[in-house]
């Protein structure tokens, strides 16, 4: 099954794909491989507690990586202390 990308558009076994749709393909992928985020851009120690202490409201005691989360340990007003976990990719609660 041969294919090839010119001018006119995309030609795949027998059909042709018009070259609006061809660009419009084009920006769709481009822009979903630039939202990916990158598997390299991980949160930082400062933005896991960051993200515990907006989660929480409280003070960050600690930080440590947990494989692939962030355990931070966090006192809220009310004196209780808290493990929130923190997905190192997204920083995102677990």
């Amino acid at each position: 099954m041969a294919s090839a990308i010119h001018s006119a558009g995309i030609h795949a076994a027998g059909s042709t794909i018009p070259p609006v749709f061809s660009r419009l393909l084009t920006s769709l992928f481009t822009a979903l491989m630039l939202a990916a985020a990158p598997a390299w851009a991980e949160v930082s120690r400062d933005g896991a507690a960051a993200a515990a202490q907006q989660v929480t409201g409280g003070r960050v005691l600690s930080v440590e990586r947990a494989g692939a989360a962030w355990r931070v340990k966090v006192v809220t007003a009310s004196g209780e202390v808290r493990v929130v976990m923190i997905n190192a990719a997204t920083g995102r609660p677990m």
